[in-house]
């Protein structure tokens, strides 16, 4: 090899070129003495790469090297690559055995010979491969297929090959293909349509070629666009020149969408992403001259579709092609440049249109020859028929490529055309004209196809064929659609044409029944449709005369019962039935290790279970099934295992048998079986179901309590799965033998499954159970069970089947209908449903959603109403109140509403006489329906009631009304202000404001005519509570609104009062310490409480609670250290409480002051103990008060009763002994003398004012519930200076000997700031008696 290579090296190798030494010196100056000047070289003008000597065909023998060789020409110099098979050949990529050369212009390639094991010498079996696919446009698709490869080497796969429609497939960015580990794979990781086909893997081997075939379809995108037609496909470049391009394509197919009116062609230079519009208008045939290209640029092209409802996606863009001369006008440009005397260019020649349709034609001709010596471009020019007015067809455009569109020609008319060349020395003489050319399309679109034919072809596909259209016109394929009979919708079954005129549809739905129609297509579009095939019922196709093959042989024959002379048998169905019923089996015998088989009987089985009689007991038989169907009978089935002809005497039942699956989801399956023929003993009570996954052997019970059904739906199974299950039946002996296992089942519901749907008929109201199955044949047939148990004569439903669907309706529903209602379709593969009818579900009666109710219309109208879930026009309803049937009458309005499903009844006159039991019955179509409402006691009283108000609230609004009544808030004042709004007044209307039925002035007269009118009530107390009304009238009637001020309406107010409370402060009194709260108004009514160290302080002797109008206080009577610390007050306006706390820790000069202050005040008169607090007598009984006081110096002792001093007399009788008791004693009471007693002790220093409250009852009455007084200390008042009386009552002021000193100024906690002067209360203002058992020190004598 490497004497070969040394050989076709040297003979390319030429002799080195030496330059003579009397050019050296000549050549390129003259020395003349003169400067030297320098010679002028011709220029070297560009040059296209052109093969000088191309290559040539080779034959040589296996083992032997080739050398192949060429030579190229170009300005600049050529590059050269070598390709095989159009891929490019890498030396390094199979080491030494490529070798590349190139000398001189001269290119070598010379191919040795390696060793070892080629690709086709290898042996490759495929395995499973791909089928059809389905995909769609923007997503990736596989196509995979395994093999076997013997041997199997790492660095050598076979050489497998992709075709698609017979084009070899190379690998670019829209196919990437692999191959090695016995696995061949094409991937399209961007499907267009442009990828639709026959796809053919042809692997090279040592026995010739391995093949596999299969067609991909590849449907639309969604467009953007709804409406929008499919995108183009197959767009192709051809006829480049320097500045001009011919695109063409494909158009799509359209069904469903509007006829396409055009086309948009865009375009993009390569490494560039922008797309430029090349059409300003849509372009009606399928291709498109490009001109006004730059020359030497890099394009790609793509195509868009139009129809009136949009603008397709693009399709896929075309390669890149480069805008040049072609390689004839190069080469003439080139040897004219040598003819230097040649300046101006000749006329073009050959000048004809190449392209003639209705929007554009497209001429070309022959470039001038020769051209002159400078570039050359094209001037048009056209006139109109014959006649000689020639117009400038190019005037802003640079024409250099012998190729033109021209688009504005009149239709109609005939134009001719002539060429001028021109360069920059001047123009040629115009060409030839052409003869007229007009716009007009030669060919137009197909004409439509003829017969078409379907016929079967595999259980999902048809095979369609039909006759070529009479006039083709330059045919680019065909279109198949189809539709479902019934449907009148078509869908596309391939969507880029298809070159033959016979069509395999895939993708169709067993058992259902098509039609189909074809199209031709051209550039122009697609053809008429061609008449529809006749209906075609999708199923596998028969083999013999419709009758099919013979079936397969049965299998699992397994031993059901034996008596001791017969034999009871069961086996499996075939798995292939031949494509017809099987209609009986033929059972053979034999003894065991006999080789001579006997017919059983005369007579075939008709079922798959069958006893076999006149056999010898303890003999071992063998038994084998054959089936047979119209086709004839089938193969045998494998001999039995060997039972031996024993009587069975167990206990315990046998097997069952016949396991089948049914209902199969991705997570259940219902089991099937038939119980045993032999029951053992006794009855049998029950079944056990084992279970396991498919090649185990370990079995789990799957029911932990007996079952008594044939069935049981098994739940929780892995999606995907297989499992296997065998059945044990029970009696009261005990579990018997276990079934034969099941054929395996996998956990994965069939393609397209669908379950049973309830319904009501709209027209006649019936239930129904509708289905459709997911594929039948024309054998098959839909079997309905109750409870799994087929329906086979019922007068209770009514079943009607028509292709995919079947129904069962309901004649009469029942609550006995209810129950599981199952439909299996036959000679499928298993396709089946069920449903559970239930009384819950309501599926027997109308199903309601909401029951009877009723409602309080305006007027005092009531309305009762029901809704149900769906009302048909057919049905039928009635009232019924108090056992009698309701009619729409006077008073009673009766309708329903279909499209609401509302039924409804409203009484006009609601009175005590409607009290009762309202019920309604409907019936809708065979579905029925009722419901109660009891309307009595308080609820009827509750109905009645807003009855009666909404009938008076319409009355009341014919005339002057309040549209809000009245309501009350408090201003920042504290002012309560009452309000309300009105409504349908006028200037007649009179308003008036009462209380407690009187009459109340006020200051402005209120305006009914503002729609508003309010009350103010200032300074707010219990005094102003009642009930306050507000009347308006006039001609047309009156209104009235009532509102009780009292309870809430006391806390609403005081939430107001008790915000404004201020913060403590403390006053020096001379009974000791006062600390007291302002407010902006304050009474006792509201609620405070007084706390101490967060120990609730009640009123008494030691702490007295008290108020006026401004403020509420506390005294803290001969204060100690006891009690320092901090006090709170609570105020609590209804809803919150508020505080307010004052620290008296006795630190500071003020607490001190108070302190100091005080001392003067231990002696004052005050009652030591001894008065009850409440005192309850009988009539005519004797009533002593008595009591210790003290003060020093002696205090005075005055008796009140109701604030009216006691004079001592016969009744009453007053005594003081020892300025310590005093007592009140009355000889006789009677109930006049109930009421308030209290007591004044007072000396210089002060005194004390307590109360007792006296109830005097008759002998006989109820002793009446006590009531406590109140007490109030009383201050003394200043030397010389008459204490203060209340000015509402007459109480008298006690006698003064001492004068008061005077308080401090009050402190504010807790910084001091001066206060104004408290004056002490009035002795009008009560505090509460302090308890009997509060006992105060007597102290000591100074």
């Amino acid at each position: 090899v490497k004497k070969e290579q040394v050989q076709a090296s040297e003979a390319m190798e030429e002799q080195a070129y030496t330059v003579p030494t009397f050019r050296e010196s000549s050549e390129g100056y003259l020395k003349t003495g003169m400067m030297p000047l320098r010679k002028d070289y011709p220029v070297e003008l560009p040059k296209a790469p052109d093969f000088l000597i191309s290559l040539r065909a080779h034959t040589v023998w296996e083992k032997t090297p080739v050398k192949l060789f060429c030579t190229v020409s170009g300005q600049p110099n050529p590059v050269v690559k070598w390709y095989k098979n159009n891929v490019a050949i890498d030396p390094l990529s199979a080491p030494g055995k490529y070798k590349i050369e190139n000398k001189y212009g001269a290119h070598s390639l010379i191919i040795t010979t390696l060793f070892g094991i080629h690709p086709s010498k290898l042996e490759v079996t495929l395995l499973e491969s791909f089928g059809v696919t389905f995909g769609t446009e923007g997503e990736s698709v596989s196509l995979v297929a395994n093999m076997v490869v013997v041997p199997d080497l790492p660095n050598l796969p076979p050489e497998a090959m992709w075709y698609r429609d017979d084009t070899l497939l190379m690998p670019s960015r829209w196919a990437e293909m692999s191959i090695g580990g016995g696995v061949a794979k094409l991937t399209l990781p961007h499907l267009n349509k442009d990828d639709e086909g026959l796809y053919t893997l042809r692997i090279w081997s040592k026995d010739g070629t391995a093949e596999h075939s299969a067609y991909l379809f590849v449907k639309d995108a969604t467009p953007t666009v709804a409406g929008a037609p499919g995108a183009p496909m197959d767009v192709k470049v051809s006829d480049v020149n320097a500045d001009y391009i011919l695109v063409s394509w494909k158009p799509p197919n359209t069904t469903h969408e509007a006829p396409i009116t055009g086309y948009f062609v865009d375009r993009r230079k390569s490494g560039t992403k922008d797309w430029v519009q090349c059409n300003d208008s849509p372009v009606k045939v399928c291709k498109l001259p490009v001109h006004g290209l730059t020359e030497g640029a890099s394009y790609h092209f793509r195509v868009r579709a139009v129809n009136k409802d949009g603008i397709s996606l693009p399709s896929r863009m075309s390669s890149g092609v480069t805008a040049a001369e072609v390689e004839s006008d190069v080469e003439g440009r080139t040897k004219n440049t040598a003819k230097k005397q040649i300046k101006t260019s000749c006329p073009p020649t050959n000048v004809h249109a190449t392209e003639i349709n209705k929007t554009y034609i497209v001429l070309s001709w022959t470039p001038p020859s020769p051209r002159g010596r400078a570039p050359v471009w094209y001037l048009i020019e056209k006139c109109v028929g014959d006649s000689h007015v020639w117009q400038r067809v190019n005037t802003a455009v640079q024409l250099r490529s012998p190729r033109f569109p021209v688009y504005d020609m009149e239709d109609m008319k005939s134009y001719r055309f002539r060429i001028i060349t021109v360069n920059k020395y001047g123009s040629s003489e115009p060409s030839e004209p052409t003869a007229p050319i007009q716009k007009v399309d030669p060919y137009g679109v197909p004409s439509a196809p003829g017969q078409v034919i379907a016929s079967r072809n595999t259980k999902t596909s048809a095979f369609v064929q039909w006759e070529a259209p009479k006039h083709t016109n330059n045919l680019m394929g065909y279109y198949v659609d189809a539709s479902l009979v019934g449907s009148k919708k078509w869908f596309p079954c391939n969507h880029r044409p298809y070159k033959h005129t016979r069509f395999v549809v895939h993708g169709l739905v067993p058992g259902d029944t098509y039609v189909f129609r074809v199209q031709a297509v051209n550039a122009y579009g697609l053809s008429e449709e061609s008449q529809e095939s006749a209906s075609l019922f999708i199923d596998a196709a028969l083999c013999y005369k419709g009758k099919g093959t013979t079936p397969s042989a049965p299998y699992g024959i397994s031993l059901l019962n034996c008596n001791g002379s017969s034999m009871t048998l069961a086996w499996k169905r075939p798995k292939n039935t031949g494509g017809s019923k099987i209609i009986s089996y033929y059972l053979d015998k034999r003894e065991a290790g006999s080789v001579d088989w006997k017919e059983v009987g005369p007579h075939p089985a008709v079922h798959r279970t069958f006893t076999v009689e006149n056999l010898t007991s303890g003999v071992f038989y063998e038994f084998k099934v054959q089936a047979a169907n119209l086709a004839g009978v089938g193969l045998p089935s494998e001999p039995s295992k060997a039972f031996a002809c024993e009587a069975w005497t167990m206990a315990e039942p046998g097997p069952a048998y016949d396991i089948s699956f049914w209902e199969v989801r991705d997570t259940s399956v219902l089991v099937q079986w038939k119980p045993p023929v032999y029951s053992g003993d006794c009855p049998i009570t029950g079944f056990f179901v084992d279970m396991a996954k498919k090649g185990s052997s370990d079995f789990a019970a799957v029911n932990a309590e007996p079952i008594g059904h044939c069935y049981l739906k098994v739940a929780g199974l892995e999606t995907g799965a297989s499992y296997v299950f065998r059945v044990r039946a029970m009696n009261a002996k005990g579990v018997g033998k276990a079934s034969d296992v099941s054929d395996p089942v996998c956990a994965k519901a069939l393609p397209g499954t669908k379950e049973i749907v309830c319904g009501v008929d709209e027209e006649t109201g019936d239930i129904f159970l509708n289905f459709e199955a997911c594929e039948v044949s024309e054998t098959s047939k839909f079997t309905w069970s109750k409870s799994y148990k087929e329906i086979t004569e019922s007068s209770r439903v009514s079943i009607t089947s028509s292709g995919r669907h079947s129904k069962l309706t309901f004649v009469n529903a029942e609550k006995e209908d209810l129950g599981v209602y199952s439909v299996a379709v036959t000679d499928t593969d298993g396709v089946s449903s069920s449903y559970s009818v239930n009384e819950e579900g309501q599926r027997l009666v109308v199903p309601l959603k909401t029951e009877l109710n009723y409602e309080i219309l305006e007027k005092g109208h009531v309305r009762f109403w029901v809704q149900a879930q769906k009302l048909s026009s057919s049905v039928n309803y009635r009232f019924i109140v108090n056992d009698k049937a309701i009619t729409s009458a006077e008073g009673y309005k009766i309708s329903h509403d279909v499209s609401t499903g509302i039924i409804q009844m409203t009484i006009e006159h609601f009175t005590k006489a409607n009290e009762g039991t309202y019920t309604i019955q409907m019936q809708d179509g065979k579905a029925k329906s009722q419901s109660t409402l009891v309307l009595v006691g308080d609820a009827f009283k509750v109905a009645l009631k807003e009855a009666d108000f909404q009938r008076k609230e319409h009355i009341r609004k014919q005339g002057p009304h309040f549209s809000e009544y009245l309501s009350f808030h408090v201003t920042d004042d504290c002012t309560v202000m009452l309000v309300c709004k009105l409504a349908n007044v006028k200037k007649e209307t009179t308003f008036t404001w009462f209380k407690e039925d009187e009459e109340i002035t006020v200051d402005v007269p209120p305006n009914p005519m503002s729609g508003s009118c309010s009350l103010p009530i200032p300074m707010f107390s219990r005094k102003d509570q009642g009930i306050y009304k507000a009347v308006l009238g006039d001609d047309r009637g009156k209104d009235t609104s009532v509102y009780d001020v009292s309870g809430k309406g006391n806390d609403m107010y005081f939430i107001t009062i008790c915000s404004s409370a201020s913060d403590l402060v403390l006053q020096c009194t001379p009974e000791g310490i006062r600390l007291q709260c302002s407010m902006k108004y304050y009474t006792e009514e509201m609620k405070t409480i007084w706390f101490h160290r967060e120990s609730k302080i009640s009123s008494s002797e030691k702490m007295r609670i008290g108020g006026t109008s401004e403020m509420a206080w506390m005294q803290i009577c001969e204060p100690t250290d006891r009690e320092k610390g901090h006090y709170t007050i609570e105020i609590h306006d209804g809803k919150k409480s508020h505080s307010r706390t004052f620290d008296l820790s006795g630190q500071g000069k003020c607490v001190q002051m108070c302190y100091m202050n005080y001392l003067p005040s231990v002696d004052r008169g005050r009652v030591v103990g001894g008065l009850p607090d409440v005192v309850t007598i009988m009539e005519k009984k004797s009533l002593s008060l008595t009591c210790t006081v003290w003060g020093d110096p002696n205090p005075e002792v005055t008796w009140f009763k109701n604030e009216q001093e006691i004079v001592s007399d016969d009744r009453y009788k007053i005594t003081f002994e020892g300025g310590k008791f005093a007592s009140l004693t009355i000889k006789i009471v009677y109930v006049e003398d109930s009421g308030k007693y209290s007591i004044n002790v007072r000396n210089k220093y002060g005194g004390e004012f307590v109360e007792i409250t006296v109830s005097v009852y008759k002998k006989g009455e109820d002793i009446p519930e006590p009531k406590l007084g109140q007490s109030k200390s009383v201050a003394t008042a200043k030397p010389g200076t008459p204490a203060p009386q209340s000015a509402k009552t007459p109480t008298p002021t006690p006698s003064l000997k001492s004068p008061t000193p005077t308080p401090p100024p009050s402190i504010k906690s807790p910084t001091p700031t001066p206060a104004p002067k408290s004056p002490t209360p009035p002795r009008s203002m009560r505090s509460p008696t302090p308890p009997r058992f509060m006992r105060s020190p007597t102290p000591t004598k100074k």
